[in-house]
């Protein structure tokens, strides 16, 4: 049960009002998903957690959109994050992700969680060869 209910954008606080004017203008959308809602409890968090979220998901010089969406993807899948795993499936999508991208990268996120998992079971040490820079 969730513990804050989402403030809707007409009963925002002015600050909260600008902070959701900016995702959707950046967005290019007219709606604010929950998220953001529930975290206009604490304006300073939802004024810094979408900040840093546009900086960091903007397209960038090495990784493209589609990349990043598929990267929080995968750490929201093995962090259990069921909000996450369903908001970034839908922006990973519209940004071209195709089933078959997606199968390919839930397998992918399989075997790493089980190497991680046996690796770090049976505390191997870190080869010399991967410490050397390349």
């Amino acid at each position: 049960m969730p513990i804050a209910r989402p403030i809707q954008p007409e009963d925002a606080s002015p600050e909260v009002k600008a902070v959701f004017d900016d995702i959707m203008a950046t967005r290019k959308t007219d709606w604010i998903n929950d998220f953001w809602k529930v975290l206009a409890h604490h304006p300073p968090t939802l004024k810094r957690t979408w900040e840093s979220l546009k900086q960091v998901m903007a397209p960038g010089t090495a990784l493209d959109p589609l990349t990043k969406e598929m990267i929080y993807l995968a750490v929201s899948i093995t962090n259990g994050c069921e909000y996450c795993i369903a908001s970034h499936t839908a922006a990973a999508r519209a940004k071209g992700m195709t089933e078959a991208m997606l199968g390919e990268l839930i397998g992918v996120i399989g075997m790493a969680n089980e190497t991680n998992a046996l690796v770090t079971a049976y505390q191997v040490e870190v080869d010399e060869r991967f410490r050397q820079a390349p």
